[in-house]
């Protein structure tokens, strides 16, 4: 079996089926951190579809006969409903939305959630017989189509909750495999609740891209399940 693990520089999920003697790669433009190289393609992702391989990290050239298995874990920054606040002007929220000005920061957001749309509907489509997309709740649902399941990490064994929507090309839904809490909450100054994992996220602290990093984290058990489930297939 050879599987793409696509939009993923943790390799964190690409790990996983390594585990079980798959032939896994994970791919995206960013380099890998997951501390192997010659399983990563620092590449575009249709690029490794089309070509059925590349040349990793490491300069291996890797040919296969196809993708049986396509895993994808395409940016959320311009599709989740946690960013829409950026798309338009705050002094225009009592607006109806067609005469809303572009947000001043960001006045491309538009296109780009255009764009990021594209990118995503490519994904589920591409040629390859089974595959999965992620994403948390989104325009998706509403652009393209609903997600076949939705999950959250405790029910793979990880204390924390997180709102993971899957669609599905010929694979069957996850079966959790270990039920556990639903993991601390953080109470914000404006009464808004977030998950302590997600609210640790926003720490002035770091950088942002680890906090980019901390949001897109893919929690150990749900990678488990991913592996041990749709290498089956």
């Amino acid at each position: 079996m050879n599987v793409l693990i696509a939009c993923e520089e943790s390799q964190a999920v690409c790990k996983e089926f390594r585990k079980l003697g798959i032939n896994a790669f994970s791919c995206d433009i960013l380099p890998s951190s997951g501390g192997h190289p010659e399983w990563h393609f620092k590449e575009d992702v249709f690029k490794i579809i089309n070509s059925k391989g590349g040349i990793t990290e490491n300069c291996d050239k890797v040919k296969v006969k196809k993708w049986d298995l396509m895993i994808a874990h395409p940016p959320c920054t311009y599709l989740s409903v946690s960013g829409a606040r950026w798309f338009y002007h705050p002094d225009d929220k009592d607006l109806p939305v067609e005469q809303r000005r572009p947000h001043p920061r960001f006045p491309n957001r538009a296109s780009d959630r255009e764009d990021a749309l594209d990118f995503f509907i490519k994904l589920l489509e591409a040629p390859i017989d089974m595959i999965a997309v992620e994403n948390p709740v989104g325009i998706v649902s509403t652009r393209y189509r609903k997600p076949d399941q939705t999950v959250h990490p405790w029910m793979f064994g990880d204390e924390a909750s997180k709102t993971t929507c899957l669609w599905l090309k010929n694979l069957p839904p996850l079966e959790s495999t270990n039920i556990v809490g639903k993991g601390e909450r953080v109470v914000l100054s404006s009464g808004r609740s977030l998950p302590k994992w997600y609210s640790d996220s926003f720490n002035t602290k770091i950088s942002t891209e680890q906090r980019r990093t901390l949001r897109s984290k893919t929690f150990e058990g749900f990678a488990k399940a991913i592996a041990a489930q749709w290498s089956k297939f």
